[in-house]
């Protein structure tokens, strides 16, 4: 059979903006949702800091050196986006709603109304990305996952709600439209790092997911496979990049480096005698430093970064349901025994996980940095051809209006699908 043309194909590009990072990504996608990588670009991230922008005309010139080269790659000219978001306003709550229902049986309307009164929250200064429900209850029978059609007098929602800050949210879509992008839908980024590199099973079972990237670390937990928890740490790969430089006594570049090349997250695992060169400062000769000096530095910022991170489990109350254990991905990932680091710490089995069963440009995405944008592309072959609000940061209250009529139809086709 003749494939089809790229042109007879649905294309989705979803666009993480990191502060370490960007990566853009195109996709086709066929009628059942399945996707084929066809360009990918990467740029420095310049702009940004612990996931919020503070200088957009930087943000936006890397942002479009990053899909200009995926534009080359992929042959196709990039308008539409699905745009990450993340940072440490980013707040992850429970909530609860109940209603009376209208009929004999439960209906669509219901449910609306039921999950609309789940969402009441007191936070002007945040607005809801995303609302994800957990399960229904009806007439106190829990753990009911489609409820329409039901007989029942009492309707109960439990859901999720991640809110993020308004002007976070407007900055992000601004950096996009000066750039000639048209934003379909934002994505919390370690959300979407969750489709790309969770399955069911660990879903069901409780696992949590640590996303380290550059600027800050991110926590999504899944028990019952439902988000029970969400929580964003402003600590990441750049702060221990930034340790090397000062006990090395070396410049950001030099340390990035070496922590590239030669890092190792265990002391312990660095034999006696091994050696690294440094280049020297302002043309001074080289200096040749023991591995070890490295390792203990990458160690001891590490280990506290996951005794934070240990310490914002224990606070959810959800570490002990989290059977699978724990799933490390984003670009800090790829240091060396940094799972064994985690695994030391926080006394639960850790894995790395990246993107798998990726078509197309397989070899370029198959990575811990890379689960983000891939999750993306996920979130938007899922939901179709149901998305139709392009979001335009005109102002921040022409955003909200536009974040939440696009988010409201979105959520339920999404999770209808998952």
């Amino acid at each position: 059979m003749q494939e089809e043309s790229y042109d007879e194909k649905r294309i989705i590009v979803g666009l993480d903006i990191g502060t370490t990072k960007n990566c853009v990504v195109a996709a086709e996608v066929n009628e059942d949702g399945d996707f084929r990588v066809i360009g990918v670009g990467n740029s420095q991230s310049e702009g940004l800091n612990r996931g919020v922008v503070t200088n957009i005309r930087s943000a936006v010139k890397s942002i479009r050196k990053a899909v200009e080269e995926c534009e080359l790659k992929s042959g196709i000219e990039i308008e539409n986006v699905y745009a990450g978001i993340a940072g440490h306003h980013i707040l992850g709550l429970n909530k609860e709603g109940v209603v009376a229902v209208t009929g004999e049986t439960i209906t669509e309307s219901d449910i609306q109304r039921v999950v609309e009164a789940a969402r009441a929250t007191n936070s002007p200064d945040k607005e809801i990305i995303h609302t994800l429900t957990q399960e229904y209850i009806v007439d106190g029978q829990d753990g009911v996952i489609d409820p329409i059609g039901m007989a029942g007098k009492r309707l109960e929602a439990r859901v999720h709600l991640i809110l993020g800050a308004v002007s976070s949210a407007a900055n992000i879509v601004q950096c996009c439209n000066d750039a000639d992008l048209n934003v379909i839908n934002i994505v919390l980024e370690p959300f979407a790092s969750s489709l790309a590199v969770l399955d069911d099973q660990e879903k069901e079972l409780g696992v949590i997911l640590l996303d380290i990237g550059g600027g800050t670390s991110d926590m999504v937990i899944y028990k019952n496979g439902s988000i029970v928890h969400t929580s964003v740490l402003p600590l990441g790969g750049n702060q221990v990049t930034n340790d090397i430089a000062i006990g090395l006594r070396t410049t950001k570049s030099e340390a990035l480096r070496i922590k590239h090349e030669y890092g190792v997250a265990l002391v312990d695992r660095v034999q006696e005698g091994e050696t690294i060169h440094l280049k020297g400062l302002a043309g001074r000769e080289e200096r040749i430093i023991d591995k070890r000096l490295l390792a203990e530095v990458i160690d001891a910022r590490f280990r506290e970064i996951f005794e934070l991170i240990q310490n914002e489990i224990k606070s959810s109350g959800f570490g002990p349901g989290c059977a699978a254990g724990i799933v490390l991905t984003g670009g800090s990932a790829n240091m060396k025994n940094l799972a064994d680091l985690a695994e030391d710490v926080l006394k639960l089995p850790v894995r790395v996980g990246l993107p798998s069963n990726v078509e197309g440009l397989s070899d370029l995405v198959e990575a811990p940095e890379c689960s983000t944008v891939v999750g993306l592309i996920q979130y938007g072959a899922k939901t179709g051809h149901e998305e139709s609000t392009i979001l335009q940061s005109n102002n921040s209250d022409s955003l909200l209006k536009r974040v939440s009529q696009g988010f409201k139809k979105m959520v339920k086709s999404f999770f209808d699908l998952f």
